[in-house]
């Protein structure tokens, strides 16, 4: 068995809670070029940039305004959108559920009444390809509201429900921050 020298063993051990800690704290995050830059907010949904250049990333994140079943204890559950130009990637959504997914199960997504299936791994749901992306981002910009729909693997069904407010105006901050042009 190897062990890592100690300083290593503690930037390993503690890097979980500095990310966390920078996460839930932004504000409190190490001013550097990589340290998340907040773009703006609107009702719902926040903007933020980071990095520059090849390592540029432009995201949206926004919360639930109604969990299912109510008083359970979930993890992070938010949504997100995320541009990457270095990488070539944009419109990337995904949510995060707050809990390990059933193995092989799918989200449901229905923004408005149009249904869109998502893949489950771990604790997240994410579309299957770029043009799915890129359809249920313009879906979100577009609509009112967004409900997604996923088991866990104990079994339990959790309905998220998002209102689309302020969605458009976030998506906006963030292709321009990203240099994204519809």
């Amino acid at each position: 068995m190897r062990f890592l020298p100690l300083p290593a063993a503690l930037l390993v051990a503690l890097t979980p809670f500095t990310l966390a800690a920078a996460e839930t704290h932004p504000q409190k995050a190490q001013a550097s070029a990589s340290a998340p830059k907040s773009l703006g907010s609107t009702k719902n949904w926040s903007a933020f940039s980071a990095g520059s250049g090849k390592t540029l990333v432009c995201y949206l994140v926004g919360k639930p305004v109604k969990t299912l079943p109510e008083h359970v204890q979930r993890g992070r559950v938010a949504a997100n959108v995320t541009h990457r130009p270095g990488e070539n990637t944009y419109y990337t959504v995904n949510f995060q559920l707050g809990y390990e997914t059933k193995p092989g199960s799918s989200a449901e997504l229905t923004i408005d009444g149009k249904k869109f299936d998502l893949f489950t791994a771990k604790q997240g749901a994410w579309a299957a390809d770029a043009a799915t992306d890129k359809n249920v981002t313009l879906a979100l910009s577009k609509g009112k509201q967004a409900v997604i729909k996923a088991v866990s693997e104990h079994n339990n069904t959790s309905t998220d429900t998002y209102s689309l407010e302020g969605f458009g105006q976030a998506l906006a901050l963030i292709d321009k921050a990203c240099n994204v042009k519809h």
